[in-house]
């Protein structure tokens, strides 16, 4: 079993833990759910998240293969395309984005001209399906819950668990958004938790609760002993009752309005109007 070379990449604005995924055996990488600033009060767009991991990956000479989303994020924007015109490689994302474009497109009322096929993204990958970091195979599970496109994407030893799974302190995703679901996200997780116990897994984000170091690696064994939410003796139906009645006291994450608009759409931004600005839309009263 391959042991990718795995840097993480915090961004605290956020609370978003981005990867580049090396192959140990050649200079191939990939890079997994990337960030793009944005301050949202001004509108204003910015790059340093994802210029320090173009600067990492040019540094060691490394060759970008893929660049990964583990979910449609609605909590910061991708920068994926913007990393692509940089370095290269391919995006993408779970199959089920197309059930996140027909849900969000509505929202978003962006028309009957927009396909919601997915043609945005350059690979969809279908559960079970393989690919290749340089000589490592990656496989992609579908972990839906959180989002209908979740999926958890193993490399090796290591498995990138996007939102579904925090570290054991922190718990487990939410399931209140369009199209979650704590059932399924129950099931889910366990699909996770029987990978072998040593696996390395690597969260999408991290709180640091009650004031503990950000962190961001794990174990399945760990998960399995420790997770406040889903360790081992906890029921689907305990699961499911402590889920609905905690999402129910959450509130919308401060960027989903961007963040969904611009994810469902492969990290593209809203191409220029008559004016030759940009514009995102506020929906009111559907979220």
């Amino acid at each position: 079993m391959s042991h990718p070379d795995v840097t993480p990449f915090f961004d605290p604005d956020t609370n978003t833990i981005s990867y580049v995924v090396k192959d140990p055996a050649s200079s191939a990488c990939a890079v997994v759910d990337s960030v793009l600033d944005l301050d949202y009060a001004a509108g204003r767009i910015g790059h340093a998240s994802a210029d320090a991991i173009i600067a990492h990956i040019r540094a060691r000479g490394l060759t970008l293969e893929w660049l990964i989303e583990t979910h449609v994020h609605a909590d910061h924007l991708s920068a994926a395309p913007y990393i692509q015109q940089a370095l290269g490689g391919q995006i993408g994302i779970g199959a089920n984005i197309t059930v996140v474009q027909d849900t969000f497109g509505k929202v978003f009322n962006e028309g009957t001209e927009w396909r919601r096929d997915g043609s945005e993204f350059d690979r969809l990958f279908q559960d079970g399906d393989h690919y290749m970091i340089g000589t490592m195979r990656a496989t992609a599970l579908l972990t839906p819950g959180h989002t209908p496109a979740c999926m958890t994407h193993v490399v090796g030893d290591a498995a990138f668990v996007g939102d579904t799974l925090f570290m054991p302190d922190g718990g487990t995703a939410r399931a209140d958004f369009p199209g979650g679901d704590a059932r399924v996200l129950f099931r889910s997780i366990h699909r996770v938790l029987a990978l072998p116990p040593e696996t390395r897994l690597f969260m999408c984000h991290d709180y640091g609760p009650n004031g503990r170091a950000i962190a961001w690696e794990t174990t399945v064994a760990e998960e399995r002993a420790n997770n406040i939410h889903i360790r081992d003796g906890v029921t689907e139906d305990e699961f499911v009752t402590m889920r609905e009645k905690r999402d129910a006291t959450l509130s919308m994450p401060r960027l989903i309005i961007p963040s969904i608009q611009v994810n469902m759409k492969a990290g593209k931004l809203p191409p220029a109007g008559p004016d030759g600005k940009r514009y995102l839309k506020v929906p009111l009263d559907l979220l």
